[in-house]
């Protein structure tokens, strides 16, 4: 099975995600007579199974459960076993709609770490496209082909582990797009340079505002043009359905209202013992959540036009 494709079955040999609760997801690989646990209980990889992906698979002891979820990028995102600082969802989005990132792109990224971007890039140029990652650390290197590999997107992706502040890309004017998440990109964007087709833009993802800095005055330096640089903060909101009681203004008002209203708001009339007639309204609120994920990093893009 793939992230890039989807199938509707759970078989042995396919990766899943695990859903147990908020913000509690895992991935796991389902194989004969193992068993996942949790604090909810033993969960037999057997019984999952034949199930379809989304299904909900009870505990033996019958009062735990999860859902098991087919694989895509953003659920890898949350699920993953971080080997380093990921980039989540929401600068990959913007990543990708700035590089304009398509299927049949050749897509060059550097700072491969735990692959959190680099699922997302491969399920956006499949099924003709192509993504070079680059990681100096062998470790790291070894740990992303191997989960490459077991999500069934290894055709798609070649890893090298390679300085490549020092020795550069293995490609010429041929990139559709270069990313660098690196602690020193301006070192590197020379070589960016050099892998790029004209045309061609590069993404720079850089946590302090001194590594921005730097980066720009390569950019301009070495003839890229329209630099921007860009903070995604996301701000999410609640939508809840509420209900307030409506203000007695006396007889002649609270009729004027009641007319008013008829057409516009639902009204409920409750009664209660020992109280008189109290007329409420039901309507849609939206707020925003009470704790926000702030600064993650900047995003600098830049294009390299012909010369």
């Amino acid at each position: 099975m793939s992230i890039a494709e989807y199938k509707s079955t759970v078989e042995y040999g396919d990766r899943a995600i695990i859903y147990v609760g908020m913000n509690h997801f895992y991935h796991l690989v389902v194989q004969p007579g193992q068993v996942f646990h949790s604090k909810f209980g033993a969960f037999p990889h057997d019984w999952m199974v034949g199930k379809v992906f989304g299904s909900k698979i009870w505990a033996r002891n019958d009062k735990g459960w999860l859902y098991i979820l087919h694989p895509t990028a953003e659920l890898w995102t949350i699920s993953l076993q971080h080997r380093t600082q990921v980039i989540y969802s929401t600068d990959i989005s913007m990543i990708i709609s700035e590089l304009e990132i398509m299927p049949g792109s050749l897509v060059i990224e550097s700072g491969t770490g735990s692959g959190s971007l680099s699922h997302a890039l491969i399920r956006s140029l499949a099924p003709s496209g192509k993504l070079l990652t680059y990681e100096f650390h062998k470790e790291r290197a070894e740990k992303a082909a191997h989960d490459f590999k077991l999500n069934g997107l290894n055709h798609l992706v070649t890893v090298h582990c390679r300085n490549v502040c020092q020795d550069g890309f293995d490609v010429t004017s041929e990139a559709d797009a270069v990313i660098l998440d690196l602690p020193i990109p301006w070192e590197a964007i020379p070589y960016g340079k050099q892998a790029l087709r004209p045309g061609g833009r590069i993404c720079c993802f850089s946590p302090c505002i001194e590594q921005v800095q730097r980066s720009c005055k390569c950019l301009y330096e070495i003839g890229f043009i329209d630099v921007k640089v860009i903070e995604v903060i996301l701000k999410p909101y609640r939508v809840k359905q509420m209900e307030l009681q409506t203000p007695d203004f006396g007889d002649r008002m609270s009729s004027t209202c009641k007319n008013r209203d008829n057409n516009i708001e639902k009204s409920t009339s409750q009664t209660t013992k020992g109280q008189s007639n109290k007329t409420k309204r039901e309507f849609l609120s939206t707020f925003p959540v009470a704790s926000i994920a702030g600064h993650t990093g900047y995003l600098t893009f830049a294009t390299l036009y012909p010369e």
